[in-house]
């Protein structure tokens, strides 16, 4: 039986991680429909991981396979790596989302199906001859044939809405029938609902019902026979959020200004996935943030180099097509020698390419796509959650050694979510920064010269424009060592190179750390970005195997960890996955000599774990031949 307020006292069969994943047309509101799930297995206190799949036109054509949005949610009473490789559960709204996801359910998954949409006209526009609701076809799944949308109707008469805006409530019916079926709190998502369309209290009455209908549905309905329950898992200590890569990286952003006494300046322009950065960042005006949302790529990451040169800390943000267009002025901004935050959220490309699926496509761009010797630090977070941390150690290195640092998420961490345990203020890094308020001259001549540096990190002075005395000129133009006087001389542009390359050469990163358990293993295996989650899934299944296998992970992508090299020498095979056509296994071989095996992918997805353990199980078994 079930209370009042929705918590069950009956039994029900305990699991230790579901994937579950919502699919209907982009219209049908999947995404609201996850994260809500997604908010409460958080709330719940369970470890979890997603995966938003949506197109990438604001309304594709409805009841077609390139309209089909999907979401999908990862949940465990452990720590898990990934949004998981198929669904246990999947729940299709239409014949398209049946059609678009139905291959990736096991044999014995649980499909959940509004039958309200298998009209003749929707089957015909996916390419069904015939309903596959009532035939064999879908006899190795567990089908529950639900009418969502006459249910939904039914629950909201007496509310005054019309057929059409009570039908958009269905989505929430799912959304109770799935949290009935694993136990899930009801408050959070009612009260959600009530603060989202507060404006609009008939709407969020009704939704409330819809949610209500579903959650009753399941506890009257003899179609469901068992529920289930996945207990909280025994994570560290503290208090945790559900936070997305997007969000992260904005909360990095801003605590790195709050960490510096810096004044944060946002110049950009809206591009997906990067755009919901600029959306988290104008909320935060009582930090000390000011965004600017401007004409152009080109304006936007100008406007934010302004404000460093003006003394604040700048930053921008775009994506693959957009890193393009600010490439002149990231140029400029290296030899101007500030410090400026370039946050990069890789997706599909090339051009306009796939502008909400996942890639790892731009790394050669960012680390060489400007003309000249025009080097710069390259970080990359590996998780929704770590965005924060790799957003202050870029800053750290951007502030310290005044340099632009480019941060390379991916659609894959911008849109993902997980648990993140809040940090401790007071363990935030001091990132201070002292601006010069004296001539600096080493002739004495009572002048300031831009170009005179620190002899350990090689960076020059930061004078905030108007300091009096401190009169000085710096532009695109080569200038001087030391005076910022435009020069030609070929010996100076010589050493100018070359100690802008030293500085970026001297930027200290830590040493890369090898998980190995075993401590024998004879394969490595290197990844980047978004590609940890899926390789620490990998190994983890090759371990339970009975096979070693070695794991490590690269942050600075520029420099490398300088143990980089002699860890790569030190296996026989090292496997590197990446979701382009094998960017870093390319500098590694140029770099280190090693001959690494590349493993790529460019589909607008993310790796398996079940594609990775079967490549790295062929590796090492052949190595152990």
């Amino acid at each position: 039986m079930s209370t009042a307020n929705g918590h069950r006292t009956n039994g029900a069969q305990k699991l230790n991680r579901v994937v579950i994943r919502f699919a209907g047309d982009s219209g049908d509101g999947m995404q609201l429909t996850g994260d809500r799930f997604t908010s409460e297995a958080a709330a719940f206190g369970n470890d979890l991981a997603t995966l938003p799949n949506f197109p990438a036109e604001i309304r594709a054509p409805a009841g077609t396979l390139p309209g089909v949005s999907s979401f999908q949610l990862h949940f465990a009473d452990y720590d898990i790596l990934t949004p998981g490789d198929r669904p246990d559960v999947l729940v299709a709204m239409n014949p398209a989302a049946l059609k678009a996801n139905l291959g990736d359910l096991p044999h014995g998954g649980i499909l959940i199906v509004n039958t309200d949409e298998f009209s003749k006209r929707n089957l015909t526009k996916v390419g069904y001859d015939g309903n596959p609701l009532e035939g064999d076809d879908l006899d190795r799944y567990q089908v529950h044939q639900v009418a969502m949308g006459t249910l939904t109707q039914g629950a909201l008469e007496g509310t005054g809405l019309g057929k059409k805006d009570a039908d958009r409530c269905k989505n929430m019916f799912a959304l109770g029938l799935l949290s009935w079926m694993y136990h899930r709190p009801t408050e959070g998502t009612e009260r959600f609902l009530r603060e989202k369309f507060a404006k609009k209290p008939q709407i969020a009455e009704a939704n409330v019902l819809a949610f209500r209908a579903g959650w009753n549905y399941g506890e009257t309905t003899e179609s469901f026979a068992v529920t289930y329950e996945v207990a909280p898992a025994a994570l560290p200590a503290g208090t945790y959020r559900q936070i997305t890569g997007n969000t992260a990286l904005a909360y990095g952003i801003v605590a790195a200004g709050q960490c510096s006494d810096l004044p944060v300046f946002l110049g950009t322009y809206p591009i997906t996935p990067a755009s919901d950065v600029l959306h988290e960042l104008a909320k935060h005006k009582n930090f000390g943030v000011t965004t600017f949302q401007a004409e152009d790529e080109i304006a936007g990451v100008g406007a934010a180099l302004g404000a460093s040169f003006g003394g604040a800390l700048g930053v921008t943000t775009t994506s693959g097509p957009g890193l393009a267009l600010k490439s002149e002025t990231i140029g400029l901004a290296v030899t101007l020698e500030l410090p400026l935050l370039v946050c990069d959220i890789q997706r599909g490309g090339p051009s306009t390419g796939l502008p909400t699926k996942t890639e790892q496509a731009d790394l050669l761009q960012a680390l060489h796509g400007r003309n000249g010797e025009s080097p710069v630090p390259v970080i990359a977070p590996c998780s929704p959650a770590d965005c924060f941390d790799a957003a202050l150690d870029a800053v750290r290195i951007a502030l310290t050694y005044r340099t632009p640092v480019l941060l390379l998420s991916d659609g894959a961490i911008a849109n993902g979510s997980e648990p993140w345990l809040i940090p401790d203020v007071e363990q935030l890094p001091d990132l201070r920064v002292e601006f010069a308020t004296e001539p600096n001259a080493p002739d004495g001549s009572g002048e300031f010269w831009p170009y005179v540096r620190d002899p350990e990190t090689l960076a020059r002075e930061w004078a905030v424009p108007g300091t009096p005395g401190l009169e000085h000129r710096v532009g695109g133009l080569e200038k001087a060592e030391g005076k910022g006087n435009i020069s030609y001389d070929p010996d100076n542009h010589d050493r100018m190179v070359r100690l802008r390359q030293a500085k970026i050469d001297g930027v200290p990163v830590p040493d890369i750390t090898v998980d190995d358990p075993s401590g024998d293993a004879r394969v490595l295996v290197l990844g980047w970005g978004s590609s940890y989650g899926p390789i620490g899934a990998a190994c983890r299944r090759v371990r339970a195997q009975g096979m070693s296998i070695a794991q490590a992970h690269l942050r600075h992508l520029n420099p490398m960890p300088g143990n980089l090299g002699d860890v790569l020498r030190s296996y026989d095979k090292v496997i590197v996955p990446e979701m382009n056509l094998g960017q870093l296994a390319m500098l590694l071989r140029a770099r280190y000599l090693v001959d690494v095996q590349s493993y790529t992918k460019v589909a607008g997805l993310p790796f398996r774990a079940e594609e990775l353990q079967n490549v790295l199980t062929d590796v090492v078994q052949g190595v152990s031949a």
